[in-house]
């Protein structure tokens, strides 16, 4: 294994404690770091960090654009799927797929708390170079 070990986006939202609860109650991720203002999630080599939003005028953050930030590569969709899909059901968490997509990945997505989406894919085909 080489030098890098997971890149670990930052997710800025004003409720972090209910950014926390997602991430550990309805996608399964482990809870390493809760504080005040930062938090830790992760989940095998997938990891977020979230930070509590500055509350500063002209620094909140703005609403999320169902934007694809949170890109999780997995072997099975479909376990992660009846895992997390009734968990969503019940919380009232927004949800789309599985979805093959031409581009050679079985997705699934997920609404998450600042409104973009946690999207977990799994390779179905490699598409050759030439398509690229």
């Amino acid at each position: 294994m080489g030098n890098f070990v997971r890149i670990t986006p930052f997710m800025h939202i004003a409720d972090l404690d209910g950014a926390v609860a997602f991430f550990r109650d309805l996608l399964g991720f482990k809870v390493w770091i809760h504080g005040p203002t930062y938090a830790y999630v992760q989940r095998a080599a997938a990891a977020v960090r979230i930070m509590k939003a500055s509350t500063t005028p002209g620094e909140e953050p703005g609403p999320g654009t169902r934007a694809f930030r949170y890109y999780i590569d997995v072997e099975d969709v479909a376990e992660v799927v009846a895992e997390v899909k009734p968990k969503c059901e019940a919380a009232g968490v927004r949800w789309h797929g599985p979805v093959d997509q031409r581009y050679g990945q079985r997705e699934f997505m997920v609404m998450a708390p600042d409104g973009d989406l946690v999207v977990f894919g799994q390779e179905i085909f490699r598409l050759s170079d030439d398509l690229l």
